[in-house]
């Protein structure tokens, strides 16, 4: 079964891999970013995630990665001649 925010299932099966590793879960969730639909809020996709899955895998790499998913990052800085 799909969900809105899971559309081709990767991140529940990712939490069905036992042993997987870090990597591995950085590479579904690169695929499951990609397969969002158009105009679909991925923060969103990514707290309602983290509420199904977490409270039963606190440990698991995938959690962590959705964790880091929320986290503001820093503008980046321009590289380039300046003006």
């Amino acid at each position: 079964m799909t969900h809105a925010h899971d559309p081709k299932g990767l991140i529940r099966e990712s939490y069905r891999m036992d042993g997987i590793s870090m990597d591995e879960c950085r590479s579904i969730l690169i695929d499951w970013a990609l397969s969002l639909p158009v105009g679909q809020d991925p923060l969103q996709a990514i707290r309602t995630l983290l509420d199904q899955y977490a409270p039963h895998a606190p440990d698991h790499p995938m959690t962590a990665l959705l964790q880091e998913g929320l986290t503001p990052r820093p503008p980046r800085a321009r590289k380039g001649r300046s003006k």
